[in-house]
């Protein structure tokens, strides 16, 4: 692994983990009340947006880290449509 992989597996492993705490808490407590529903919306396409980029050109930090921020964002926008917060 060179050391551009190494830097972009770093920089997608502390960008996607800063998703966590808030997916958590929004599992944890249902209030979602401080979570803004477009701009979600909007992050989780262009989330999918990077995901499909990092696949086009086959680079794994993008697809792995996308792949998870997707999944923790779409649990927080289906939080927050379910409960209407």
């Amino acid at each position: 692994m060179n050391t551009t992989d190494l830097i972009g597996y770093f920089s997608a492993f502390l960008t996607t983990l800063a998703f966590v705490p808030q997916a958590h808490h929004s599992w944890k407590t249902r209030d979602l009340s401080g979570v803004s529903l477009p701009m979600y919306s909007l992050f989780s396409l262009g989330v999918l947006g990077w995901l499909a980029y990092g696949v086009m050109i086959s680079s794994w930090p993008i697809i792995v880290a996308n792949s998870v921020t997707l999944v923790l964002a779409c649990v927080v926008l289906y939080l927050k449509i379910k409960h209407k917060a």
